[in-house]
């Protein structure tokens, strides 16, 4: 390598360590390791530098190959975390998109009956916690933001489900069995006992509050073993009723924690 060749290496490899994407990303990762690395790289860099001003173009072009491979070391610690940040905010923007959508839906239900007040307050709950969401997602807190979107989430799923309940929307489902009738209605016993967990873990000190609703989550549990119990003997049609009826227990617990939907 001649002495302009070995110019123009220097400078590349400069810009590779001080000025690329690639080091925009290892010090955004906040992963010490990869930091390490980079500055290690940058003290090859120095050294390759010093043999090139005491004219030992080898010495340095063998010094910048070290001092490249080591930044490219760093490069791949410091992506995962870049990826996992990338993917959480991805996830988050599709779980917004689904929320606003049930928003919308649940909107448009509450109008066609007539919503009473209560529902208006649902729904700005609901809002808050879309507003509280993005704030936190705007700040980098991705995983809290994630937490208080799926709250708005269950909020708006569960209204829908119990302001249908009963309508012809929902018996036009048309279940092709009792199974498939007892299979959806787990799915929804689920959901409500999810918005319960995330509710209490928000009541976290208010034992009073806990203590109220856990009363109501225990008789939901008893019940829902009850419809497990009747469903493995083939009896869908008991686990059905016994099932609405432990949904109807979270949906207590759930306005003892202080946010009413229907139901």
């Amino acid at each position: 390598m001649d002495a302009a060749q070995l110019a123009r290496r220097m400078e590349s490899v400069s810009t590779l360590l001080e000025k690329s994407s690639a080091a925009r990303q290892i010090a955004s990762s906040g992963n010490a390791d990869a930091l390490a690395l980079r500055d290690k790289a940058l003290t090859l860099y120095q050294q390759a530098k010093q043999a090139q001003e005491a004219g030992d173009p080898n010495k340095a072009s063998k010094l910048l190959n070290e001092a490249t491979k080591t930044m490219f070391e760093a490069v791949r610690l410091a992506a995962p975390q870049q990826i996992t940040g990338q993917k959480k905010l991805h996830d988050f923007e599709a779980r917004m998109a689904s929320v606003k959508a049930l928003m919308d839906a649940q909107q448009r239900i509450a109008k066609e009956k007539d919503e009473d007040a209560k529902t208006v307050q649902l729904h700005a709950t609901i809002q808050s916690k879309i507003k509280e969401a993005s704030d936190l997602a705007a700040a980098n807190n991705l995983d809290q933001a994630r937490t208080v979107l799926d709250q708005a989430y269950a909020l708006a799923k569960v209204s829908i489900e119990n302001m249908r309940r009963g309508d012809t929307l929902v018996r036009s489902l048309h279940f092709a069995t009792k199974e498939e009738e007892y299979r959806y209605e787990v799915d929804r016993n689920d959901t409500h006992l999810m918005l319960v967990k995330m509710l209490l873990e928000e009541k976290k000190d208010e034992p009073s509050v806990i203590a109220m609703a856990q009363k109501f989550v225990d008789l939901a549990a008893g019940l829902r073993k009850q419809a497990e119990a009747a469903a493995a003997k083939g009896d869908y049609e008991g686990g059905i009723k016994l099932l609405e009826d432990s949904t109807k227990e979270l949906v207590r617990a759930i306005r003892s924690a202080g946010i009413y939907i229907p139901g």
